[in-house]
């Protein structure tokens, strides 16, 4: 689904030269690299704080500790997501509220928000799905009035951009209260092993995200609070600092594949093409087809047959994972989340892709449906 190994020897030199400079100083762990990328990244997200930690769950984990919230606290999620956004959630002993997505966008569905807030509502947990932003602009609106923290999931949509209805141009992950990403190697900004990072536009949220991820302290060995053990190490962030100055030119290589598919299966009736929000740019972490006529399986097992990768993210609505079934308040159906399990398969997509791989692979998927 990526190729990371041809990525990494486009910049080999400076990924090596600064894993060997960590290696000499034995700055393992918060060395030098480390302050140097957050730095970087503040600058290209142009927020005020990054916190760079151990993963984007931790991520999670950290900003939702970081509210207060308290157990028995509803937190709203998509039903249509990866475990990681959930599990957080339930971990630290608060209730997951799981909505429905759009049909089109596969994000948080905007009404579905309103529906399912109550007394103990206290935040939204909306996830860029694929690449693109969920409808930031209504959930800050609904949070506003509802007095609820936003926390965006923002580990597939890093680079994209969001634009307000009022011409103003934003990253996304830098929106809400607190931003969380992953730096998982296949994520579009990707290190060498696991990573994350915290984001906020708030002074009192930075510094008390920087003590929770260190251990509740910021003078060592004086914990002003409870907090955990999530750090970024060294070498992923000479990783991280090599690749971010080519985001942008990889998110740029990702939506030119994205292209190509489009129009390669524009004629194929049914197969439904990533939608694109007006509001939002997609980064395409993920291709994802919906397969319309009910043979999304048949399809899969072809495409392995014939050695070309693909994925099905996601196969099961989280409200009927055997770990959410106790705290799902007996949900059992929502349309969209049950369609799309039904219906999507992600295609290869990565900043390496020649056009002979995509000219095979959708010849493939076109002879697949002749």
């Amino acid at each position: 689904m990526v190729d990371v190994k041809s990525q990494y020897l486009k910049i080999k030199e400076e990924v090596d030269s600064g894993i060997q400079e960590v290696l000499d100083t034995t700055a393992f762990i918060n060395g030098p690299q480390v302050k140097k990328f957050q730095k970087e990244f503040e600058t290209y997200l142009d927020v005020k704080h990054v916190i760079p930690c151990a993963n984007g769950t931790d991520a999670l984990q950290i900003a939702m500790m970081a509210v207060g919230l308290k157990p028995g606290d509803e937190v709203i999620v998509p039903a249509f997501t990866y475990v990681a956004t959930a599990e957080v959630i339930a971990l630290l002993g608060l209730v997951p509220v799981m909505v429905d997505v759009d049909a089109d966008t596969f994000n948080i569905n905007i009404e579905g928000i309103k529906s399912a807030i109550s007394p103990k509502t206290k935040a939204i947990v909306p996830v860029h799905l694929y690449g693109q932003s969920a409808d930031m602009e209504a959930i800050m609106k609904i949070a506003e009035d509802h007095k609820l923290w936003v926390i965006e999931d923002n580990a597939q949509a890093i680079g994209a951009d969001y634009t307000f209805s009022d011409g103003r141009k934003v990253k996304t992950g830098t929106i809400g209260h607190i931003g969380c990403t992953s730096f998982y190697p296949s994520k579009n900004l990707g290190c060498y092993g696991d990573g994350g990072a915290i984001m906020t536009n708030d002074d009192a949220l930075g510094t008390l995200l920087h003590k929770i991820a260190n251990h509740g302290q910021v003078v060592r060995y004086y914990h002003d609070v409870v907090g955990c053990n999530s750090r970024l190490d060294s070498i992923q962030a000479v990783v991280l600092s090599a690749k971010l100055p080519h985001l942008d030119v990889y998110r740029d290589a990702r939506m030119k594949v994205a292209d190509y598919y489009d129009n390669a299966f524009a004629d194929v009736d049914v197969l439904e093409t990533p939608f694109r929000a007006s509001y939002t740019t997609h980064v395409f972490h993920q291709y994802t087809l919906k397969v319309k006529d009910g043979s999304r399986d048949a399809l899969k097992a072809y495409l392995d047959e014939h050695k070309i990768p693909n994925m099905i993210y996601y196969p099961v609505p989280l409200y009927k994972q055997e770990a959410f079934k106790a705290s799902s308040n007996g949900l059992e159906h929502l349309e969209n989340t049950e369609a799309l399990c039904k219906e999507v398969i992600s295609l290869p997509i990565h900043t390496e892709m020649g056009e002979a791989q995509l000219a095979y692979i959708c010849d493939k998927v076109i002879a697949f449906f002749k």
